[in-house]
C-alpha cells in the first residue's frame, strides 16, 4: 500500500506543470529538490502559476505518506509511526516560500493565491490533525512511550505530537470535530482578510505637502525621503509622508505643525476603523467569537486559557498578575513624563493640553533639554551597513560565526542581500537573506523567519535558510540608509531570532526549534543588550562620512538617556498586552462593539488620555493576523529572562565570555527541544530570573 501511494504521488507530480503567458510548458520548480546553491528557493524561476499546483501536489504527497503510516500492519512504534510522520510533506515545505513572498513582497496575484490557499490548507491540516486512525497510532506509541527505550529528545517528540493532536481536537466526538474544522477554516480566512485590510489602509493614506513652509523642523534626511516618496507616487514637486514607520514617526517627532501631526497620527491609529471596505471591526468580532467557541470545544474557559496552558506563564491569571506588576510603576513614570512635557508647552505659551499626537514631539524636546541628545546627531554613526557589520562582529565574538556575502543566490527582490553563515572552523551553518526597506508590497514592522528550518533527514543535517525583513529608512540622495538607535536595536533583535534559527539542532522537525511562545523572544531580546555597550559601539558605530568611531560624549548621552521615556514605552506596550488579554478572556462574545470594548478595557486600567495602546484593535496584526493572540505579553515576559541572562555576561567581567556564550548556545538555543523553557534556562543560568531585573532594565525601580 505504501509503495502504491507513493507511486500515485509521483505520477501526480510528473503530471503537474505550469503554463506561461506564451502557452509554453514549464516545469514546476517546487516538485523536485531545488537545483540552486545550498538548495535555496529558485526565485528567478518561480512564477505565480507554480504555487497552487505545488500546494496541491504537496497535499497529495502528504496524504499518501500518512496513509502509508496508517496502513502499516506492524505494531506502532517510534520508528514506523513517529519518524515517518515527522518527515511528511516535503513538497509543502518547499512551497511554503509563498508565505515569505506574500509577507515581504506581495501583489494582487499573490493575494488572490493566498485567499485560495487559506481554505485549502486549513482543510488539509484539519484532516491530518483530526485523523482518527493516525491519532490512534500516535496514541499507541504515547501510551507505551516509557517502555520503548527512547532517549530524552525522542520521548519529547512523542509527547509533543500527542499533545498537538489533543489540542487540535482529535479526541473530540465526531460532531465537535467537524465543528472545529469549520471554525479553523473560518479563522484562517479572517486572519488573511485582516492582514490585507491593514496593508491596504497603510498604503492608502498619504500626507501630501505642497507648501515648503510646512516642512520646517524636519531633518534633511526626512525631507529627502518625502521627495523620494513623492516621486514614487508621481507627485514630483511635492513631499509625501506615509504610514510606514520611517515616515510617520520622524514627522510627528520633529514637525512643529501640530495640525499636521494630528492628521497623520490619527490616520495611523484609525487604520481598519474607517467604516470602509478595509474596516476590520466585523472581522475582530467574528474572530473573537470563533476563538471563544474553539476554546470551549477543547475544554477551556476561554481562548487565553487555551493558549497560555502551553506557555511558561501557564494561566491567564499569572499573565495579568505579571503585567500589572509592571503597569503600576510604569504608569506613575509616564505621568511624570507627561507633566514635564506639559511644562514645556506652557513655558512656550502653548494654549493647549498635551495630546497623544504631541507626545513624540515634546518627548524629543525634553530629551534635548535633559540630555542634550538629538537623534539626528546619532544617525550618521548608524548606517545600515555599519549596524549590520556590528551585528556580525558581536556574533563572531560570541560564537565564532563568519558571514560571506553571496551574489550567486537568487533573491525575491533586487534590494535583498544574501549571506552564507559559517562556523568558526569555516563549515557551512546557514543562508541568511536580509530585506531592509519599506515598499508597498511589504507588511509593516520587522520579523525573522525561515524558508527552511534546520533538521535532520536520514541522519543528514538539513541546514536552515533564514530571512530578516525590516522597514528601515531608505538611502536618500548621497546618504546611505541611516538608522535611528531604536531601529538599530530592532536589527539586533531580529538577528537574535536568526541566531536561534541557525543554532537550533533538534534531530526531529517537531522539536528542532520548539520553545514556549513566552520564551521565544529571549534569543532576540538578549542581543539588544550588546548594541548599546560602549565597547561594542566603538566597533560598529562609525560616522558614514569620516569613518570615525562614535565619540565618548555621545556614548555617554546614550547611556544617560537609556531610561528616558520608558514610562511611555512601557505603558503603551503593556496597554496593548492587556487589551489582547481582555479580548481573549471576555465572557460576552455575542454583542461586541469593538471601539467601546477597547475604550472600557483602557479605562479599567487607568490609561491616561495622552497615550494610546501601541496597537489599537483594528490594526493589531500580532493578535488578529499573527501568532501572538493571547500572547502579546511574551515580549515583556521574556525580558525577565534576557535581562537576567545578560547580567551573567556583565557579572563575569567579559561581554564576550566564551564559556557563557557556549552554554547559552547549547542550552537555550541548540538543545531547546530537550526541556521546558525554564528547565533549559536553568541549565544555562542556574537561577530563576526575577521581575526586579526587568524593572531595573527599564528604569522603573
Amino acid at each position: 500500500m505504501k509503495n502504491l501511494s507513493l507511486i500515485l504521488v509521483l505520477v501526480t507530480m510528473v503530471a503537474i506543470s505550469c503554463t506561461n503567458k506564451s502557452g509554453t510548458e514549464k516545469s514546476n520548480p517546487f516538485l523536485a529538490e531545488f537545483d540552486t546553491p545550498f538548495q535555496v528557493p529558485p526565485f528567478d524561476k518561480i512564477d505565480t502559476t507554480h504555487f497552487i499546483p505545488a500546494f496541491k501536489a504537496g497535499i497529495e504527497q502528504e496524504k499518501a505518506e500518512i496513509e502509508a503510516i496508517i496502513n502499516n500492519p506492524e505494531e506502532p512504534n517510534f520508528e514506523n509511526t513517529i519518524v515517518p510522520f515527522d518527515q511528511t510533506g516535503e513538497i509543502l515545505r518547499r512551497a511554503r516560500v509563498f508565505y515569505t513572498l506574500n509577507g515581504a513582497n506581495t501583489n494582487p496575484a499573490l493575494q488572490r493565491i493566498a485567499r485560495e490557499l487559506s481554505p485549502l490548507m486549513s482543510a488539509h491540516y484539519n484532516e491530518i490533525n483530526m485523523n482518527q486512525q493516525l491519532f490512534q497510532k500516535i496514541k499507541a506509541v504515547y501510551d507505551k512511550r516509557e517502555e520503548l527505550g527512547l532517549d530524552q529528545e525522542q520521548l519529547r517528540v512523542v509527547e509533543k505530537y500527542y499533545q498537538d493532536f489533543e489540542r487540535n481536537g482529535a479526541a473530540l466526538p465526531e460532531e465537535q470535530r467537524e465543528e472545529l474544522k469549520k471554525i479553523n477554516e473560518e479563522l484562517s480566512m479572517l486572519s488573511l482578510r485582516f492582514g490585507e485590510n491593514e496593508l491596504a489602509e497603510t498604503n492608502d493614506f498619504k500626507l501630501v505637502i505642497d507648501n515648503e513652509e510646512d516642512l520646517v523642523g524636519l531633518p534633511e534626511g526626512v525631507i529627502t525621503g518625502a521627495v523620494e516618496a513623492a516621486k514614487q507616487h508621481d507627485m514630483e514637486g511635492k513631499w509625501v509622508f506615509t504610514l510606514h514607520k520611517p515616515s510617520w514617526i520622524p514627522f510627528i517627532t520633529y514637525s512643529p505643525k501640530r495640525e499636521l501631526r494630528e492628521k497623520i497620527y490619527k490616520a495611523m491609529y484609525n487604520r481598519g476603523n474607517n467604516n470602509n471596505d478595509h474596516d476590520n471591526k466585523d472581522i475582530i468580532k467574528q474572530t473573537i467569537k470563533l476563538r471563544d467557541r474553539k476554546a470551549e470545544l477543547l475544554g477551556f474557559d476561554n481562548y487565553a486559557e487555551y493558549v497560555i496552558a502551553n506557555n511558561m506563564a501557564k494561566t491567564p491569571e499569572n499573565v495579568y498578575d505579571f503585567l500589572l506588576k509592571v503597569w503600576n510603576p510604569a504608569l506613575e513614570v509616564a505621568k511624570s513624563e507627561r507633566d514635564a512635557m506639559q511644562k514645556i508647552i506652557n513655558k512656550e505659551g502653548g494654549n493647549f493640553d498635551l495630546e497623544s499626537w504631541d507626545w513624540w514631539y515634546y518627548a524629543e524636546k525634553l530629551r534635548k533639554q535633559k540630555y542634550n541628545l538629538d537623534e539626528e546627531e546619532l544617525k550618521p554613526y548608524f548606517s545600515l551597513d555599519n549596524v549590520r557589520e556590528g551585528i556580525f562582529h558581536v556574533s563572531n565574538k560570541l560564537y565564532g560565526l563568519q558571514f560571506e556575502e553571496r551574489t550567486d543566490i537568487p533573491v525575491y527582490h533586487e534590494e535583498v542581500k544574501t549571506y552564507e553563515v559559517k562556523e568558526a572552523d569555516g563549515s557551512h551553518l546557514a543562508i541568511l537573506y536580509i530585506d531592509s526597506h519599506p515598499r508597498p508590497g511589504k507588511g509593516g514592522g520587522a520579523w525573522c523567519g525561515a524558508m527552511r528550518s534546520g533538521a535532520y533527514v536520514d541522519g543528514e543535517k538539513v541546514y536552515p535558510i533564514v530571512y530578516i525583513v525590516t522597514n528601515f529608512t531608505r538611502p536618500t540622495g548621497d546618504k546611505p540608509a541611516l538608522l535611528t538607535f531604536d531601529e538599530t536595536l530592532t536589527f539586533f533583535h531580529e538577528f537574535g531570532h536568526a541566531l536561534h534559527n541557525f543554532f537550533a539542532d533538534g534531530h526531529y522537525r517537531r522539536t528542532s526549534r520548539d520553545v514556549p511562545r513566552d520564551y521565544v523572544e529571549l534569543p532576540s531580546q538578549i542581543m539588544e543588550h550588546w548594541a548599546a555597550e560602549p565597547e561594542v559601539l566603538k566597533e560598529y558605530a562609525k560616522h558614514y562620512e569620516t569613518g570615525e568611531a562614535i565619540p565618548d560624549e555621545l556614548i555617554e548621552k546614550i547611556k544617560n538617556s537609556g531610561h528616558f521615556n520608558q514610562g511611555f514605552a512601557t505603558v503603551e506596550y503593556v496597554a496593548a498586552a492587556l487589551l489582547d488579554m481582555d479580548w481573549h478572556t471576555t465572557e460576552n462574545t455575542d454583542q461586541i462593539d469593538v471601539n467601546k470594548f477597547e475604550e472600557n478595557a483602557m479605562d479599567n486600567i487607568g490609561l491616561i488620555d495622552e497615550i494610546i495602546p501601541r496597537y489599537k484593535s483594528t490594526y493589531f496584526g500580532h493578535i488578529f493576523d499573527g501568532g501572538y493572540s493571547a500572547g502579546y505579553y511574551v515580549y515583556l515576559w521574556a525580558e525577565q529572562l534576557d535581562s537576567d541572562a545578560f547580567n551573567a555576561f556583565k557579572e563575569s567581567g567579559d561581554l564576550f565570555n566564551q564559556e557563557l556564550a557556549a552554554k547559552f548556545r547549547k542550552y537555550c538555543l541548540a538543545e531547546n527541544s530537550l526541556g521546558d523553557g525554564m528547565e533549559q534556562y536553568l541549565k544555562f543560568r542556574g537561577q530563576e530570573p526575577s521581575i526586579d531585573a526587568l524593572l531595573e532594565n527599564r528604569g522603573l525601580k
